[in-house]
């Protein structure tokens, strides 16, 4: 890998962000609308919001990213940008580590946005460190990010890159831990569960939201999630085919 090609790479990804209004308002302002209304359909229940929010703070960046990225890598591709692009002396791993680098920088400002809402203006109420909610928070969206780099590989549209959502993500929300406690589950959901990164997510917010220390648990936690998004990313780079067909 070559860091000026991979900044290269991320200060043009950059420059195309920044004339797209639309998916920028996706990445860091959709997070936010969604914790807002979350906290006011629990009005009247503000511990239920305590209980869930946390764990939400981190699956909704995680979802955007995840959906934006794979599209706009997905639209580069079918453009004949990507084609061109391996075409000149630019290795796979730079323009992969480019794409994650810029992305990675909005999910840094997605996620200080969503975090300081959910403490400073909803109230969300955390035992732990705020500064530890925000990196599980940026570690979920990078990981979003990683994922949908590495989907954009096998989806030949635009449509065909949403209807991963399902298949991706629709799975890890269910089997992470929210609606109901991963160890009451059926044997075999937990063992799957076991598995995902998205239930390490939602068990490392869920370790802020109750303890006031940084416990051997959330760290295990943060560096599962890590892992995995270092993990798809070196996927992503080994699966990006150098033609549009």
């Amino acid at each position: 890998m070559n860091s000026a090609r991979t900044l290269a790479t991320a200060a043009r990804v950059l420059r195309q962000l920044r004339h797209d209004p639309r998916s920028i308002a996706l990445m860091l302002l959709v997070p936010c609308l969604m914790l807002f209304l979350l906290r006011y359909v629990f009005d009247g229940s503000p511990q239920t919001f305590d209980s869930i929010g946390a764990s939400l703070l981190g699956i909704f960046p995680l979802i955007t990213m995840f959906l934006v990225t794979s599209i706009a890598t997905l639209r580069e591709r079918t453009s004949g940008t990507l084609e061109r692009l391996l075409a000149m002396p630019l290795a796979k791993g730079d323009l992969i580590a480019g794409y994650a680098l810029a992305f990675g920088l909005v999910a840094v400002v997605q996620s200080v946005l969503a975090t300081g809402l959910a403490l400073w203006f909803l109230g969300l109420d955390v035992i732990g460190s705020p500064w530890l909610l925000l990196l599980v928070a940026l570690l979920d969206a990078l990981l979003g990010t990683a994922l949908g780099l590495f989907v954009s590989a096998f989806a030949a549209s635009e449509f065909q890159a949403v209807q991963f959502m399902p298949a991706v993500i629709f799975p890890q929300l269910l089997l992470c831990g929210l609606f109901t406690p991963r160890d009451r589950m059926a044997p075999a959901l937990e063992a799957i569960s076991d598995v995902l990164p998205m239930s390490y997510a939602v068990d490392g917010m869920n370790q802020v939201l109750r303890h006031t220390d940084v416990t051997t648990d959330f760290v295990r936690d943060a560096l599962v999630v890590a892992g995995c998004a270092v993990l798809v990313l070196g996927l992503g780079a080994a699966t990006l085919r150098r033609r549009t067909a």
